[in-house]
């Protein structure tokens, strides 16, 4: 679903994505984890299109990036820190309104169901500027998935938020995964990454330094082998950078 070949990312000298290879398969749910610094954001605004890459190659759900990538949009789904919500229209109006985007067929029953599927049906007809941070990121992932893209990008979803819309957004994540759609996440929270995504990658000095399925590690190991990976990839590229 996911392909990405010798990604090279520059901002004038700084050198942010080194050269990064990146495989997702359709359906799984990948936690790309890492240290302030290390490229998770550059690489999923990359891969939403919202960024050129300076080198390499990108491909997804067959479409070449950036060459391709309108068509592309319609097939992804992308939530960042910022929830591109119109605050004076109302949670369903914002729906309908990235709904008409995509020309979806059947689009008021599709906003109805999808605000049940972020817990917002009671408050659908209230402004988004009235609602809490929790309220808005929930919305953001109903804006993200109203025409139920193949593949999915979260950037941090759970910034900013406190322990009750955290718990409500575990929920919504479980439920986009449980579909079958494709999913790469950032986060900081390991112990939500660990018990939501099927496979987590490390990502550490604009490189993939380590990757694990969920089935081959104790939940309860992997800030241990974050730590390690990210120890041995800072070492390997210190090495390298005195050579």
């Amino acid at each position: 679903m996911i392909t990405v070949r010798k990604l090279v990312k520059r901002f004038g000298l700084k050198t942010v994505l080194r050269g990064l290879d990146f495989d997702v398969i359709g359906g799984e749910f990948v936690a790309l984890l890492g240290p302030n610094g290390a490229g998770k954001t550059t690489l999923l605004r990359i891969l939403a299109s919202l960024s050129r890459p300076t080198i390499g190659e990108i491909r997804i759900a067959g479409y070449k990036l950036p060459d391709q990538a309108a068509g592309l949009r319609r097939r992804m789904g992308f939530v960042s820190h910022l929830p591109l919500l119109y605050g004076d229209l109302s949670a369903e109006e914002n729906l309908l309104f990235y709904g008409r985007m995509y020309d979806i067929q059947n689009l008021t029953s599709r906003c109805q169901e999808v605000l049940q599927l972020v817990g917002l049906s009671a408050r659908r007809k209230e402004l988004v500027r009235t609602f809490s941070r929790g309220m808005q990121q929930r919305l953001a992932i109903g804006r993200a998935v109203i025409h139920d893209p193949e593949v999915i990008l979260f950037d941090e979803p759970y910034t900013g938020l406190d322990q009750e819309a955290c718990a409500m957004l575990d929920e919504v994540l479980r439920e986009v995964a449980a579909r079958g759609r494709t999913v790469v996440m950032t986060s900081h929270d390991l112990a939500r990454a660990a018990y939501l995504a099927s496979r987590f990658d490390i990502i550490s000095n604009g490189e993939i330094v380590a990757s694990v399925q969920r089935d081959q590690i104790d939940p309860n190991h992997l800030l241990a082998f974050y730590r390690q990976a990210v120890v041995s990839g800072n070492s390997t590229r210190q090495f390298q950078e005195h050579i």
